[in-house]
């Protein structure tokens, strides 16, 4: 008997449209003759309701099917692949049979007021109710079939998958429980859900109940033999998120994560394929940043837009998004050709992408010019600008990294320096549109060449801003996390090794910021800067580096002293202890953007030697002078100090 019922359910499920289309046809012609036994509850039976009215009824039967089988197949009923059927096909059962109902009961009542039909003109209603009973049962039984075929197979493989406690019983864990149930391949079972919505307590959603809120994870991981809790919740900020993983770790089991809403938004990947381990980026998550997303989009789009240091960290995720604004053209620049080819592949594979889904509103993918240059070139500059012609540019590229530039202060003043002055100039010269450049909150009172190499840099732009007309803008934001010159390679390194994992100070402090985070926050400041400003983003609290070591540890499945140690190394050169935001004679308000504070008199306190004292910068640089690069620095630069060159031997 087993055995005929799962055949049976296997030749449903094998049912196509054309076979419930011959169904159909079949059950309407029998649809209003139990309609009307219905309705007069007779004890006479259907042979005799039928004899009784049967000129009328095989009237009405025929009408009916003509009429439920135009509106169905005009509203696509025999189109849907009913073994993933949902609520929006349950819906669109309603509809189609309620617009049927509207039109046989117009037809009914029409034919009834010529006198040619005496049936009751209760019959149309209950037709097509009991149309919508049985040819809605019929698909949703396809449904059904297919759900506990799925359930079979993941019984038959439950004692070989992790069992996993879900956090979050909102939209995303129930997606994703549902996507675990019906994927028994994954190596992952879903046993139960927590969450901190008391409304929640002790329901039980998709058969999974919900056992409480975060406190009892560790409880629940021991009693139900959890190997694997799930943090589903996109919108968790980095402190929950923080302390969430911290009651994993103190039972060992694995703890995995969905990216946040931001990066959910970057990529079209099932869900089950973004489960990952927790990041520290994750732990310093905040609050999603709402973003004029529009508003960046029609600025960009069918634009030529210039990104320079378009391989770089910043570089290349500006390229990424600016790539999705769909500009006419997206002029790749940069000096190291390996990482700019790298950011060239990786928009060619999503050009790809977007062409085998169909062009984004209508439009082609943006035409990629990878340009390999050295901003200190005019020559090879004005080549770039002369060939491209670009309307929006990006000025991404820069040296960063402290200490190095400290030994290197040259180099420093030669890229940062020369090569804003020769971008701007040429900018001016051919009129850009708009120009941003990326700053850093260690051009404020900066104790480092390189801080003060970019807050001259600044000074260039503004300048720009003042003489030509032209909407100049910076962008001055703290430490990303995930760029090249982030601490967190270089731990991840340090415990790959077994450590110890070296922190400068342990009151050495930081404002962080994901590179999306940084990125989405530049593209929006295009939109609400009118030039001549410097926007400051907001970058929340700052974070004590030692705390960030001490997170990555426990990440990484060690224990901080016990397996992996932390030492100081003490302060490097050019190094501060604490990161400013404004300069002491800087006037700074709020923008419409919550994220987005502006310094209104930037322009205003821009020396007035600055051209002679850039000039002499360069000739320094030229000749390699460190001492005297220093001391132009110190008299253009409020806040700078002068320190001691480090020896090259």
């Amino acid at each position: 008997m087993i055995k005929m019922i799962n055949r049976l359910g296997n030749y449903c499920l094998h049912l196509r449209n054309r076979h419930l289309f011959l169904i159909d046809v079949f059950l309407f012609a029998f649809i209003p003759l139990f309609a009307l036994s219905l309705r007069l509850d007779s004890a006479l039976g259907f042979i005799l309701t039928f004899e009784r009215y049967q000129s009328d009824l095989l009237l009405v039967t025929l009408l009916f099917m003509v009429i439920k089988l135009t509106v169905f197949l005009s509203g696509g009923f025999y189109k849907h692949y009913w073994r993933y059927a949902s609520v929006g096909e349950l819906s669109n059962v309603a509809i189609l049979t309620g617009s049927a109902v509207i039109i046989q009961t117009l037809s009914f009542a029409l034919l009834k007021s010529l006198s040619i039909l005496s049936l009751p003109r209760s019959l149309p209603f209950l037709d097509g109710l009991l149309t919508l009973i049985i040819i809605g049962g019929i698909r949703f039984s396809v449904r059904a079939l297919e759900r506990k075929q799925q359930q079979d197979k993941t019984f038959e493989r439950r004692d070989f998958r992790k069992r996993a406690l879900i956090f979050g019983a909102g939209d995303a864990g129930v997606a994703l429980a549902q996507e675990l149930e019906r994927s028994p391949h994954i190596d992952l079972l879903p046993i139960a859900f927590v969450d901190d919505n008391p409304a929640k307590l002790n329901l039980r959603i998709r058969g999974l109940p919900v056992l409480g809120n975060r406190s009892v994870i560790p409880s629940i991981i021991e009693s139900w033999h959890i190997q694997t809790v799930i943090i589903a919740m996109p919108s968790l900020s980095g402190k929950s998120l923080r302390n969430i993983v911290a009651l994993c770790q103190q039972t060992g089991v694995e703890t995995l994560t969905l990216p946040s809403l931001q990066d959910v938004l970057m990529g079209p990947e099932k869900l089950h394929h973004s489960i990952r381990e927790v990041r520290i980026e994750d732990l310093l998550r905040r609050d999603p940043i709402q973003t004029d997303i529009e508003g960046v989009r029609e600025l960009l789009k069918g634009k030529r837009v210039l990104v320079t240091g378009a391989g770089g960290s910043i570089g290349s995720e500006l390229c990424r998004q600016i790539f999705q604004c769909s500009p006419r053209e997206l002029i790749l620049l940069g000096h190291g050709e390996n990482s700019v080819f790298q950011i060239q592949q990786e928009l060619q594979q999503m050009s790809f992408f977007r062409n085998s889904k169909g062009q984004q509103n209508g439009s082609a993918p943006p035409a990629l010019r990878p340009c390999i240059a050295d901003l200190r070139h005019p020559s090879r500059l004005r080549f770039v600008f002369e060939e491209y012609q670009p309307e929006i540019i990006f000025h991404a590229a820069a040296h960063k990294h402290v200490p190095l530039m400290e030994n290197n202060a040259p180099e420093a003043i030669t890229n940062n320096v020369l090569g804003t002055k020769a971008l701007t100039d040429l900018a001016v010269e051919f009129g850009v549109n708009h120009f941003v450049m990326i700053s850093t909150d260690k051009a404020v009172n900066p104790t480092s060449v390189m801080g003060a190499s970019k807050r001259v840099a600044e000074m260039i732009v503004l300048k720009a801003a003042q003489t030509s007309g032209i909407p100049f803008v910076v962008v001055r934001f703290g430490n990303v996390l995930g760029s090249r010159g982030s601490v967190i390679p270089t731990f991840k390194q340090q415990i790959a090794v077994g450590g110890p994992v070296t922190v400068t100070h342990p009151d050495i402090c930081r404002y962080f910021m994901t590179i999306p985070e940084a990125v989405q926050l530049v593209l929006q400041a295009v939109v609400i800067s009118p030039g001549g400003e410097i926007l400051m983003l907001n970058m929340g609290e700052p974070v004590k580096i030692v705390d960030l070591a001490k997170d990555l540890i426990g990440l990484s499945g060690y224990q901080v002293d016990k397996d992996i140690q932390i030492t100081y190394t003490g302060l490097r050169p050019g190094e501060k202890l604490f990161e400013e935001l404004f300069l002491p004679d800087e006037e700074y308000q709020k923008t419409e953007h919550e994220k987005l504070l502006v310094v209104k008199n930037a322009s205003n306190i821009i020396p007035t030697q600055l051209p002679q004292i850039v000039a002499s910068l360069l000739q320094s640089a030229s000749v390699n002078n460190s001492m005297e690069i220093r001391d132009l620095l110190h008299k253009l630069v409020p806040g700078y100090q002068v320190k001691t060159p480090v020896s090259h031997r």
